[in-house]
């Protein structure tokens, strides 16, 4: 039995089972992990789904393509943990050159047929030109890949027989809840984070090799979240993340 999570709109029930897909390590810690840290004390078992290494990711290091993918994903496992989250499944896509595939969509849709998640969570769908390391073409393409795992390839038996012939059974998905998404009134969740952003800051600090070169990371941050909650009209000093809710049962 799981608890809430609190909403601009009150408390919301908190999902038994939560996966987040996205392109990068440290993408979900930007996009959500002061959601992900509530959702793990309200009782959500909460995996991860990275399709890329981030072995692509600092130009500016001293490190090969092999050595930087170990390292990032060692980060990556120390920020998941610093949420709570234990369950990362790696799908060792090219990091920079990542496609909306049949390939990544089937690979997406074994994933959610393992864990079973009643909510995804992912990436936007759409650029957002006003800022654009949000605009990755690895998001995008991530972003279309697992909407399409979600529907209709996870749920559907004839999607994918191979994944069948490996045991893994269809799985409908109830949510998606989509990071940074602008959507219309009545579809937007605000969850506040307050209680829960030094865990998020916490998280961000495990990507050392990508952070470590963000002056202010903490303000950055604080203000970001803050200027989510603004728009949602909640109450000063208070922190926020933002998803559009797509019902998908």
């Amino acid at each position: 039995m799981t608890g809430t999570i609190p909403t601009a709109d009150g408390e919301a029930r908190a999902p038994s089972r939560v996966l987040v897909v996205v392109a990068h390590p440290d993408d979900v810690d930007f996009g959500t992990a002061g959601t992900m840290a509530a959702l793990v004390k309200a009782g959500s078992q909460v995996s991860y789904c990275l399709v890329t290494s981030g072995e692509a990711g600092g130009d500016d290091l001293p490190l090969n393509q092999d050595e930087l993918a170990a390292l990032r994903k060692e980060e990556q496992t120390a920020a998941a943990l610093a949420v709570g989250v234990e369950d990362l499944h790696w799908l060792n896509y090219p990091d920079g050159r990542v496609v909306n595939s049949l390939d990544l969509r089937r690979d997406i849709s074994r994933v959610i047929r393992i864990v079973r998640p009643d909510v995804v969570v992912t990436q936007p769908t759409e650029a957002n030109w006003d800022r654009i390391y949000g605009s990755h073409p690895d998001h995008l393409a991530t972003a279309w890949a697992t909407m399409a795992a979600v529907y209709p390839d996870a749920r559907n038996p004839r999607s994918h027989p191979e994944l069948l012939a490996e045991g893994h059974q269809p799985h409908t998905v109830n949510q998606v809840w989509m990071m940074w998404m602008a959507a219309p009134q009545g579809t937007m969740m605000h969850v506040d984070i307050t209680a829960t952003f030094e865990e998020k800051v916490k998280a961000l600090r495990c990507h050392s090799s990508q952070t470590d070169r963000i002056e202010g990371l903490d303000d950055l941050l604080r203000e970001w979240a803050s200027g989510v909650a603004a728009t949602a009209e909640m109450p000063p000093n208070t922190l926020a993340e933002g998803f559009r809710v797509i019902d998908t049962e």
